[in-house]
């Protein structure tokens, strides 16, 4: 019974060292990935604005949206 023990940690011991290398080099591999991209691609960055998307809104419907979010966080808390 003890050499199963023994032989069955080792393999436990074995299975998540492998797991452990595994997810490491996977982050290594996506942060130069990552990396990469921003080196030779630096014109596509996510502070561009959506083309079609009008940033021209009515001040009475922003303030009908707040009175609401106001009023449904009034009801709700």
């Amino acid at each position: 019974m003890t050499e199963q023990m023994t032989s069955g940690i080792e393999l436990m011991f074995a299975g998540m060292g492998i797991v452990f290398l595994f997810l490491t080099m996977l982050v290594v591999a996506i942060n130069i990935m990552s990396a990469l991209v921003l080196r030779f691609f630096p014109e596509m960055s996510a502070s561009k604005t959506v083309p079609g998307i009008t940033t021209d809104i009515d001040k009475s419907v922003v303030a009908a949206i707040t009175a609401a979010v106001h009023q449904y966080r009034k009801k709700h808390n």
